[in-house]
């Protein structure tokens, strides 16, 4: 008896139909999970370069007020020859500065195109962004 045992034992190779269908169940459920997080990290990429770019571009405006004393004609494509790296911003837009203000915008790549800005009024810097509590706009009221 102890030898039928053992030589059944040894026949059956492999794994059963139950077996395979709870590994595929649990691949699943891990698919179910990862997979909107790793779709959603390319979104968080461009919305972060959008803002790196925001902020790169008021450092150029400070360099252009620090030169000329004013902001009135600092463009996008001024602010793109005193930093090279703003060429790679293609929504850059700056509005229309003045004597002591400012508005930079930047839309981010993401699928949601969330505006990023910095406004600067006599000193006193904001920022801000269109779509408050979604995306890289988690702050309050739209502040990032």
């Amino acid at each position: 008896m102890l030898h039928k045992l053992r030589q059944r034992a040894q026949d059956e190779k492999g794994f059963t139909l139950i077996e395979l269908l709870v590994v595929i169940l649990i691949i699943g459920i891990l698919a179910a999970i990862a997979l909107p997080a790793f779709l959603n990290q390319r979104a968080k990429a461009q919305d972060t370069t959008a803002k790196s770019d925001v902020r790169t571009a008021q450092t150029a405006m400070e360099t252009y007020y620090t030169d000329n004393q004013t902001y009135v004609g600092a463009t996008a494509l001024v602010l793109q020859g005193i930093e090279p790296a703003l060429k790679n911003a293609p929504t850059l837009d700056t509005g229309t500065p003045t004597l002591n203000t400012y508005t930079i915008k930047v839309t981010s790549k993401s699928s949601d195109a969330t505006v990023y800005s910095i406004t600067n009024n006599a000193g006193s810097v904001t920022r801000s962004c269109d779509d408050p509590g979604s995306g890289g706009c988690k702050g309050p009221v739209g502040s990032w």
